[in-house]
């Protein structure tokens, strides 16, 4: 067995003498002296290089690991894409996991950055097949080894379109065998489109099951001015308080919405009262779509929640997890209910939501009202948002990994990953994380498979 050497930036492995590799592709940036192998950023595909060193055994050495109830350093091998031992001798290849921690890799219940890479600028489109394959690099980078994207189900024409997100949804199926991470879906279902059944229903009978959020931006667009998004009320209510749809106001306030369609304000507005008329018939889809998911045992969430009758509702339909409450009182009725409360790490790491007059995501941490942080628009703001945290003394460091690994994991009823425990799924992360900076992912393992490395240049 070849000696280790210490570096606090590198991630090593020993190679047994009795193990050949053979390295092809058209990138590696590796060095190989006296059979020391230092594997820096690989940029091919895996199955291009046909590489093989028995990486199918391995045990990081060395590292402070994050396990269920404590952090400590100890050892931990996986064999055939599950963890085989925690605590025992090397088995196969011994990764140096010294000065860094080794935790389970993240679960993301929420994120729709992928819009950027599909729409990166108003009206401007790339091909999905690129956005696809940037998306499942960004995420592999980031330590997401699982992610539910929020695809927008809308009667709205453009980014968001019944057209375009089933072509996301069909290229995730279709690419899968090329990407590095699970990438599934969250439904992210507007109740007033009823044209998304046969999306919903085709979700429902794919290859990964999708979570189902029920979304109702319709109702808050039209709400009257005179009345914060907070105070918002149980949108089925018969009195529902909405704003004058046929004035310039209305309108005005609609071009942002236009935009992401590509209708001015005025056209957007006019959609949006056409759209209000079938209101009546929304709580029946609604009734008839959870019955669906029920049926498949799939996760499903209510978003934006700001009243007690609208989290009884869906509770009552079987969507145990308030997504973004919108009040401190919501998220603590959440609470004492036992639903599980989602916030967005963007908020964590800004310090305060990005929408007036909402919570914060860090006082919902210290007081006990947040289960699970989303990426919501930005993946890095995962690991970025548990950092501050953890400078800010919000709660201790496992608790604070938890939100976006374990936590997260159970709500969408994954049981076999999100803690490292012999049998789980070998999703993994090795992680940099110096004293008083932000941590970085060094190296990324789904069911115990590389979908990323990087070796920093010095």
């Amino acid at each position: 067995m070849v000696p280790m050497v210490a570096d606090t930036c590198r991630s090593e492995i020993q190679i047994p003498d009795d193990i050949v590799c053979g390295i092809f592709g058209y990138y590696c940036d590796l060095v190989l002296r006296d059979r020391y192998l230092a594997i820096g950023t690989i940029g091919c595909c895996a199955a291009a290089m046909n590489w093989r060193f028995d990486m199918n055994r391995f045990t990081v050495t060395g590292a402070q690991v994050f396990l269920p109830d404590e952090i400590v350093e100890t050892t931990v091998s996986v064999e055939d894409g599950l963890i085989s031992d925690i605590g025992g001798p090397v088995q196969g290849i011994e990764i140096d996991g010294r000065n860094y921690c080794l935790a389970p890799a993240l679960v993301d219940v929420h994120g729709d950055a992928f819009e950027r890479q599909i729409m990166p600028r108003p009206g401007v489109f790339f091909p999905i097949e690129a956005a696809v394959l940037e998306t499942d690099r960004q995420l592999a980078a980031n330590g997401i080894a699982t992610a539910f994207h929020a695809v927008t189900l809308s009667w709205e024409p453009g980014l968001r379109s019944l057209e375009k997100s089933q072509a996301l949804i069909e290229a995730l199926n279709l690419f899968a065998p090329r990407l590095t991470v699970e990438n599934r879906v969250q439904l992210r279902w507007e109740t007033f489109c009823f044209e998304a059944m046969d999306i919903i229903n085709e979700a429902l009978e794919g290859p990964l099951l999708p979570s189902l959020a029920f979304n109702d931006h319709t109702s808050m667009a039209v709400l009257h001015p005179d009345i914060p998004l907070q105070d918002r009320p149980f949108d089925h209510v018969p009195d529902y308080p909405v704003a004058d749809m046929r004035s310039a106001k209305f309108s005005d306030k609609m071009k942002k919405r236009g935009e992401r369609s590509g209708l001015s304000g005025t056209e957007y507005a006019s959609l949006i009262r056409e759209r209000w008329t079938i209101r009546p018939d929304v709580p029946e889809a609604i009734r008839a779509v959870a019955a669906k998911a029920r049926s498949k045992n799939v996760a499903m969430l209510s978003h934006d929640d700001t009243q007690k009758e609208t989290r009884d509702y869906y509770r009552s339909l079987g969507a145990d997890i308030s997504e973004f409450p919108m009040t401190i009182e919501l998220a603590k009725t959440a609470r004492g209910d036992g639903d599980m409360i989602v916030f967005g790490a963007p908020n964590a790491v800004r310090g305060g939501s990005h929408i007036e007059g909402s919570p914060g995501a860090g006082e919902m941490v210290e007081d006990g009202l947040c289960d699970i942080l989303a990426s919501d628009y930005y993946y890095p703001a995962m690991l970025a948002g548990v950092a501050r945290l953890d400078a800010e003394k919000r709660a201790d460091r496992l608790s604070l990994w938890r939100l976006i690994s374990s936590n997260p994991a159970r709500a969408m009823k994954l049981v076999d990953r999100g803690d490292i425990v012999v049998g789980n799924r070998a999703d993994l992360v090795l992680v940099c994380w110096p004293d008083g900076h932000m941590p970085a992912i060094r190296r990324t393992w789904v069911a115990g498979r590389d979908a990323y490395i990087s070796t920093p240049a010095h």
